[in-house]
């Protein structure tokens, strides 16, 4: 497997010095560092590297090696994990070159590190908040991505779903239009769904 081979360990830079990265680091195509925004598809805490699904279209999978999570007292993150990062173009694709947030609401399991409980979602204490289950339509699901928004005929308010919700209830894909029924609460980022099931 090739992968392996794409990724220079890269030590944590800040905003200033992300650009001039490039002359030190080789194989690098271009040394501008540029937001991106993403959800991270998988992570190999053994091989120390994992990668982002870029939100902006057609700009790839952006890889995200341990050496860059250290500033944050991680080594790994789980997959779903909301990202914000400077990313440099190499010649196999992009590469982060610092973390500027991390973002565990929408990740499949709770961070390692975090043994408090503080950054994970109390899954019992959202069950208890959510209302009855509802008749739901999916709006879209990408699996890659590991997340989609369902509706509701009651309001037009997006009801987001993650991919180990879906999961729990034996739903291994959906597709647009197709009904559910779901369990939904406010989450902090708005109307989610916390338990589905298939209509019927």
């Amino acid at each position: 497997m090739q992968m392996e081979s794409r990724f220079e360990p890269l030590s944590t830079v800040g905003h200033d010095a992300a650009a001039g990265v490039a002359g030190a680091q080789a194989g690098q195509v271009d040394g501008t560092a540029r937001h991106v925004s993403g959800m991270l598809k998988w992570f190999d805490v053994t091989r120390g590297f994992g990668f982002l699904v870029a939100d902006e279209p057609g700009l790839g999978d952006v890889l995200v090696h341990f050496s860059v999570l250290q500033r944050h007292g991680r080594r790994s993150l789980p997959e779903g994990t909301r990202l914000e990062c400077l990313a440099i173009r190499r010649d196999r694709g992009f590469q982060a070159c610092e973390v500027l947030s991390i973002d565990l609401t929408t990740a499949v399991e709770p961070a390692l590190r975090d043994r408090t409980g503080a950054d994970r979602p109390d899954l019992v204490a959202l069950v208890d908040a959510a209302g009855p289950f509802e008749p739901v339509t999916v709006k879209w699901f990408n699996r890659l991505k590991g997340y989609g928004f369902l509706m509701r005929g009651s309001d037009s308010a997006d009801i987001f779903v993650h991919m180990e919700t879906l999961r729990r209830a034996g739903i291994t894909d959906v597709e647009p239009d197709q009904m559910l029924r779901a369990r939904i609460c406010e989450g902090r980022k708005g109307p989610l769904a916390v338990l589905v099931e298939r209509e019927g």
